[in-house]
């Protein structure tokens, strides 16, 4: 099989279910905003600080790739065989973040990011992650979504965050807070 096939050179591409959109299309920024936010979390499971953490970065990244197809599916279209995004897989994220938590001091300030290359990695994903959620949601309001792709958007950013705090007290980073000016 070729990778270029041609067929989007006119700035067209095929949902799942043979329906051609333009690429500028919500759902395609919807689905793209996963891609990039799959990539972040890889790059994070590649960190020495996260070797023990790859399985559970890798879980993500599965059902990021759920997530994906689920967006790439045309309207009022039935794929066939794409797995489905269960309650099984929030509780996986809150009990990972409920693991780190127990790690940490209680925050009390707004943590700024940075402070370590990885722990910006963090942020990073993080902040990729909300902006995908914030596309999942326009494209919710034009177009069916299941609930539990948003709710699982939102506690991964949630586990982001976390993740990046453990990685700064596993790193011996200390973790600068914001002071507003007064």
């Amino acid at each position: 099989m070729k990778i270029y096939t041609k067929s989007g050179d006119q700035g067209t591409t095929s949902l799942i279910g043979g329906v051609r959109v333009r690429k500028s299309h919500i759902r395609i920024d919807s689905y793209g905003e996963i891609d990039e936010l799959n990539a972040w979390i890889g790059l994070l499971g590649d960190l020495e600080v996260n070797l023990e953490r790859r399985p559970v970065l890798q879980a993500i990244q599965d059902r990021l790739f759920t997530i994906g197809a689920h967006l790439a599916v045309a309207p009022d279209k039935t794929a066939r065989r794409i797995p489905d995004l269960v309650e099984e897989d929030l509780l996986f994220l809150e009990n990972q973040i409920d693991q780190m938590e127990a790690e940490l001091a209680p925050l009390k300030k707004f943590v700024l990011p940075g402070g370590h290359t990885y722990v910006s990695y963090a942020h990073l994903a993080r902040t990729v992650s909300r902006r995908a959620e914030r596309a999942v949601v326009r494209l919710a309001e034009e177009e069916e979504v299941e609930a539990i792709v948003l709710q699982y958007l939102n506690r991964l950013s949630d586990f982001l965050f976390v993740l990046s705090r453990i990685m700064a007290k596993e790193l011996e980073i200390v973790e600068k807070y914001w002071e507003p000016r007064r």
